[in-house]
């Protein structure tokens, strides 16, 4: 049985303890580490972040793309400790809790029917990055958590969250802000990102490259 710290909308407990189930059920307001594993691609001037796949098998979105690594926070612990058992459990990541970068803070609700029952999902979320450059066959997945992982550019994940071609559970506006702090993290480190000052979108970028290639071969496209 999961017990779980209710939470107040600033992130500090309410003195409450419930069962996971029971949280869910009535939409509590609960604290949950979102860990984003990141990698600088500098070929690209880009950078990649992990996705997981749920397992099919869990009793919210199966199959759903996620977070590299997320969990609640139970009863009795704290955000960065929560997160780095987290990253060890489901992807088989050890990491020293100085080596996570906090990012910010996501207040985020939803709520959608599963096997018939309403699941009330109601965060205060603390989110970080973490950089990491391991292939996708190298991380040791806990199978009843993570079906697989995949690595994909931070632009096109999100346009695949703006457009809805990517078919996932992240709060879009987590992403959003995920993005932006991405571009401030590499540019402080002196890697800034190509993009970094273009408001495009990857999908705008790819037209883009498309259409430069069509004048440079001197197609002609119908109108």
């Amino acid at each position: 049985m999961e017990m779980i710290d209710l939470r107040r909308a600033d992130g500090t407990k309410t003195g409450e303890v419930k069962e996971r189930t029971l949280v869910h059920r009535d939409g509590d307001l609960h604290g949950t580490s979102h860990v984003w594993l990141v990698r600088y691609r500098p070929a690209k001037g880009s950078a990649d972040v992990l996705l997981q796949k749920r397992s099919a098998d869990k009793d919210s979105f199966p199959g759903y793309y996620d977070i590299s690594s997320a969990g609640h926070i139970p009863a009795g612990q704290d955000f960065l400790e929560s997160a780095v058992r987290e990253l060890k459990e489901e992807l088989g990541v050890e990491a020293a809790p100085e080596e996570l970068h906090f990012l910010f803070t996501h207040l985020g609700y939803h709520e959608q029917e599963f096997y018939g029952k309403l699941f009330k999902n109601h965060e205060y979320s603390r989110v970080y990055l973490y950089e990491c450059d391991r292939p996708e066959e190298e991380f040791r997945l806990q199978k009843s958590e993570v079906e697989s992982v995949r690595w994909m550019d931070y632009r096109e994940c999100l346009d695949g969250i703006r457009n809805a071609t990517l078919k996932h559970c992240v709060f879009p506006d987590e992403f959003e802000k995920l993005a932006e702090s991405l571009e401030q993290y590499f540019a402080q480190s002196g890697r800034p990102l190509a993009c970094a000052s273009r408001t495009e979108t990857w999908a705008q970028d790819a037209q883009e490259e498309l259409e430069d290639w069509i004048e440079e071969q001197g197609i002609y496209i119908r109108q």
